[in-house]
């Protein structure tokens, strides 16, 4: 079985140990390399080529949305998981800009850390609960001031809304398919033939849609 190979990307030496010897409890995941600042982070991803970066915000040097932004800018492929203690919403959506692929608080169960990581080298986003809430509050606080996208008036078909709502929801594809007894392959496709019909490349364009066009409610 191929392990996950994870790079670590925090100032606070005491988080990494923490991290790594976590990982060490599973053959799962294998550390490749551990960064202590954000410049760091950027060289040691383009050396390792890890599955996944787990990244803080708060670091020397360079901040983790900026070394977020340069990892995804020379290496779409690598993922980025940011784990952290911040749940601000400024945050968390300047950081889903920067390409972030998940982010989870540093208060998060083993499991859960586990499941964001498998989850988001899966290529899926990972969101906490409770920050996938805030995703949402902040996203619909801001939509009137929103242009809607280009391509608003094409026709979905009654598969492709019912998917776009669950995504605003917050539902990963894994979760959709089995809330609507379907594959997690039709589930995907159904994702990239939104994107593609509505001009959108990420998760948090697709939920400002759907608050935009009224579909992100949860059917009574």
């Amino acid at each position: 079985m191929k392990k996950i190979r994870i790079l670590l990307a925090d100032d606070h030496s005491i988080v990494r140990s923490g991290l790594r010897s976590l990982f060490r409890t599973t053959h799962e995941f294998v550390v490749v390399g551990e960064a202590s600042n954000g410049e760091d982070a950027v060289r040691l991803a383009i050396r390792h080529h890890p599955d996944i970066v787990i990244m803080d915000i708060s670091m020397p040097k360079m901040s983790g949305i900026e070394a977020t932004k340069l990892i995804k800018q020379r290496h779409p492929d690598i993922k980025v998981l940011i784990l952290t203690i911040h749940d601000n919403q400024e945050y968390i959506y300047e950081l889903i800009r920067a390409g972030a692929n998940g982010y989870v608080l540093k208060d998060a169960e083993k499991q859960e850390i586990f499941t964001a990581v498998r989850t988001v080298t899966s290529s899926e986003p990972f969101f906490s609960p409770g920050v996938s809430k805030l995703i949402i509050e902040n996203i619909a606080k801001n939509s009137d001031e929103q242009p809607h996208t280009a391509g608003s008036n094409l026709r979905l078909t009654k598969r492709e809304a019912e998917v776009l709502r669950l995504v605003a929801q917050g539902l990963t594809s894994r979760e959709i398919a089995d809330k609507l007894c379907l594959s997690i392959s039709t589930i995907n496709t159904h994702r990239t033939n939104l994107m593609q019909k509505l001009d959108i490349h990420e998760t948090a364009g697709l939920v400002r849609f759907a608050i935009q066009e009224g579909l992100a409610k949860a059917e009574v």
